[in-house]
């Protein structure tokens, strides 16, 4: 199958995927953002991978002073120009995670967030690797994945999503270990620490894990 984001989950769908998140999932959602600002030092240059509409740009730019946001999906970019019309020093631009058309290290931060790294469907080597190429030397990259702990949170959550027609039945007999997934094709998998440790190492890096709000794990690598 193609990218279940660009076919079936971008642009009004996905913005509703959040509106109908539940408290609990806010709460995971407000702590991961909070994580990111306590990262990004004021006038930053940040770059968010699969930025989806823009959603979290207007906090973004509480610190930064630039934000590029990219995503695969067409429709998500051209919701996001309307969705962020008014928002001033950010750029929304249509493009590959995998293959950044940006040159060598020109970001301060580069953020990959809402489990980005299982979702993009993109090598996570490559995702690493092209967000090391662009990092400026002392800038962070900063990839986000769900906690264990919030497993029934995101099930319930996935469950509303399917129930909205936003995704497929959920396949209960194959959900399970923090991988979720659907009948009609759709998989949501998620890191642990020990895979994104293995990765930065593959990448000539190191890794620092930290668990906000019971909820969302980081892996942060300062290049």
């Amino acid at each position: 199958m193609g990218n279940y984001y660009t076919e079936n989950l971008s642009g009004l769908r996905l913005k509703k995927v959040y509106d109908i998140a539940p408290q609990r999932i806010r709460q995971y959602m407000q702590a991961e953002v909070d994580f990111v600002l306590s990262r990004i030092h004021e006038g930053d240059k940040v770059l968010d991978l699969g930025c989806g509409y823009g959603r979290i740009i207007p906090h973004l730019l509480q610190k930064a002073g630039l934000v590029f946001g990219i995503d695969i999906s067409y429709e998500n970019i051209n919701y996001g120009k309307l969705f962020l019309h008014g928002v001033q020093k950010c750029v929304l631009m249509e493009m590959d995670a995998g293959n950044l058309k940006f040159p060598d290290k020109i970001f301060d931060t580069i953020i990959c967030i809402q489990n980005g790294i299982s979702a993009f469907k993109v090598e996570p080597l490559q995702l690493l690797k092209q967000s090391i190429r662009v990092i400026k030397p002392g800038g962070k990259v900063l990839f986000s994945t769900y906690s264990h702990k919030i497993w029934k949170d995101r099930l319930e959550w996935f469950r509303m999503q399917a129930g909205e027609g936003l995704l497929g039945e959920i396949d209960e007999k194959k959900t399970c270990n923090g991988n979720i997934v659907c009948k009609d094709g759709f998989t949501a998998t998620t890191f642990t620490p020990l895979q994104f440790q293995k990765l930065a190492e593959a990448a000539g890096q190191k890794a620092v894990m930290t668990e906000a709000d019971d909820s969302v794990l980081f892996c942060e690598i300062t290049v």
